[in-house]
């Protein structure tokens, strides 16, 4: 269905809007491709708790979306760091205007591809990982964009600490079962598995609020009937 000039138009500005204010706000980072990739990578490669101002344990969700799984954290967590991390601005524009709201220390959100995170983290800088809701890219020929798959792991290992963790949030049964089978196939560590949290009488203690903070897809994705999965692991050392 083709929407009317007049609304498609009201959307454009909208997202400008959105750019605009994403450009001036102090909790969004938008550096270049060529920011990123150069030599030395990003500037706050290593220099995280510098930017922070502090020592707290970073944790990185990626592709946050509209930041609210990063920003639920936060709030509920001020002894952490949070980084939202996704391509679409117009999308943690949300997240970035809430942390404004609230005046949060605790919050950035970063525009830039997953797929270049050694550029912007130093190995062991990270203290744990969000994946909340990819595409589960469910084609053989686009299993290079699962954000699961080998070469993202050895690459999440990389920047991890020695004892961080990863979580994966995702309504995609295929992409739960595939990558506990990966997991478990490079012998790392898995913490944690559920196939339906909302289903299950209890989860993990300890885990962080799995049920109470919700995305915007989740709360979707639930509505429709879907099992939401959870998996926690580690890499072994």
């Amino acid at each position: 269905m083709q929407l009317p000039i007049i609304q498609c138009k009201k959307m454009g500005k909208n997202k400008l809007q959105r750019f605009r204010e994403n450009a001036d706000s102090a909790y969004v980072l938008q550096p270049t491709r060529e920011d990123v990739i150069r030599e030395h990578g990003y500037q706050w490669k290593g220099k995280w708790e510098e930017k922070f101002g502090n020592k707290k344990p970073i944790v990185v969700e990626l592709g946050c979306g509209r930041g609210e799984y990063c920003m639920g954290l936060a709030k509920a967590f001020p002894e952490k760091n949070f980084i939202g991390i996704d391509i679409k601005g117009a999308r943690f524009w949300y997240g970035a205007k809430d942390a404004e709201q609230n005046q949060l220390k605790n919050v950035l959100f970063l525009r830039t591809q997953i797929e270049l995170l050694d550029y912007i983290f130093s190995e062991n800088e990270i203290s744990e990982i969000w994946i909340t809701f990819p595409d589960p890219q469910l084609k053989y020929r686009r299993e290079k964009h699962r954000l699961t798959n080998p070469e993202f792991l050895a690459m999440y290992q990389k920047i991890l600490k020695v004892d961080g963790a990863i979580h994966l949030k995702t309504d995609s049964e295929y992409l739960h079962g595939y990558t506990i089978g990966l997991v478990r196939g490079l012998g790392h560590e898995i913490i944690s598995a559920h196939h339906d949290i909302y289903g299950a009488p209890e989860y993990e203690p300890g885990t962080p609020l799995l049920r109470e903070i919700q995305t915007f897809y989740e709360d979707l994705f639930s509505k429709e009937g879907k099992k939401i999965t959870y998996l926690k692991f580690r890499f072994k050392t």
